[in-house]
């Protein structure tokens, strides 16, 4: 019998030097990058590298996805952890228990300083356990790094990219701490082509736009998942050919619902990076048009008109006003 797969951290040593680099090293030069002015230019560079390796090493490469696949696919703080609960809960018939989200999702994306983070893509322990015999895997690539096939299946997510920034700022804020440049830094870089974490927010969302009419392919906004979770878990149960009686689709409803989330939080958090970090919240507020929380009006209008000018350029159609609150 094979191993059972066991998610492990880095080491205790690799994760005390982590921190020192961190706080002795990173730190004190974002903060001299900030005064000097030049952190922008700097994190665009380092973004742009990441992006080649990401294309060249891509985590896919080799790996072709079978009718027992259910991708999901999302920007990342835009509903990830939400849709894998949703899908993970509806292949499992309401009754899929975990230690750890990613005990029984691959994510091939993660980062190499997570360690062992997910069970890896070939493993199909978890599918073959399935009463759907499929399983899902998570990533935040852009649709054209991620391998298509028409046997499986894809969900896609987009979020209100104001929410997203929000999400973001403070998760990266709990796990980098001082590492993590100004407020209004971060603001000016995630409004551009190059954002250290995740790229164009416009891109990701037009390339999975782009795909919608695939008959394999569901788009979902984060908008209407927070109008209609019901709904939301019916059409995803058909899409993904899932009937199962009412009582089960209500048993995953309720498993999908914030303040049950909210109380499994450490199923889906990341663990430490450095031995004295927070390891984040994952479901801090799962709100829907809170931006103002950390944006002023003005911020929040300039970012509308800046992804829609972006979705545009790109000539993606998607209604930017059905997927996010327009600021006043």
């Amino acid at each position: 019998m094979a191993k059972a797969f066991q998610r492990r951290p880095l080491p205790l040593p690799a994760r005390c030097l982590m921190g020192a680099w961190i706080h002795g090293v990173v730190a004190p030069m974002v903060h001299v990058f900030e005064s000097l002015g030049v952190t922008e230019r700097v994190l665009r560079n380092t973004n742009a590298g990441h992006q080649k390796q990401l294309a060249k090493k891509n985590p896919f490469k080799g790996y072709v996805p079978g009718e027992h696949d259910v991708i999901i696919a999302t920007y990342a703080k835009s509903g990830t952890n939400w849709m894998m609960q949703i899908a993970h809960q509806l292949l499992f018939h309401g009754k899929g228990e975990f230690n750890h989200i990613h005990d029984v999702v691959p994510w091939p994306d993660s980062p190499p300083p997570l360690g062992k983070y997910s069970i890896p893509l070939e493993d199909s322990s978890v599918w073959m356990a399935s009463p759907e015999k499929k399983r899902v895997i998570k990533t935040h690539m852009n649709w054209e790094l991620i391998p298509y096939s028409e046997s499986a299946r894809y969900i896609a997510v987009i979020r209100d990219p104001k929410d997203v920034f929000v999400s973001n700022y403070f998760f990266s804020k709990a796990i980098g701490g001082p590492a993590i440049p100004r407020l209004e830094t971060w603001y000016r870089m995630f409004v551009s082509e190059s954002f250290l974490v995740g790229g164009s927010w416009a891109v990701n969302a037009a390339g999975y736009w782009a795909q919608r009419n695939r008959p394999n392919v569901l788009v979902l906004s984060f908008k209407s998942m927070k109008r209609d979770l019901p709904g939301t878990v019916r059409r995803v149960a058909e899409f993904l050919d899932v009937r199962i009686a009412d009582e089960v689709l209500e048993s995953v409803c309720a498993q999908a619902g914030f303040g049950y989330m909210k109380g499994i939080d450490s199923k889906f958090s990341v663990w430490k990076m450095t031995p004295w970090s927070s390891n984040g919240t994952m479901m801090r507020k799962g709100v829907q048009g809170g931006s103002s929380e950390l944006l002023s009006a003005e911020q929040q209008r300039h970012m509308d008109q800046y992804f829609m000018g972006e979705l545009k350029r790109l000539g993606c159609d998607l209604p930017y006003d059905e997927f996010c609150d327009l600021a006043p």
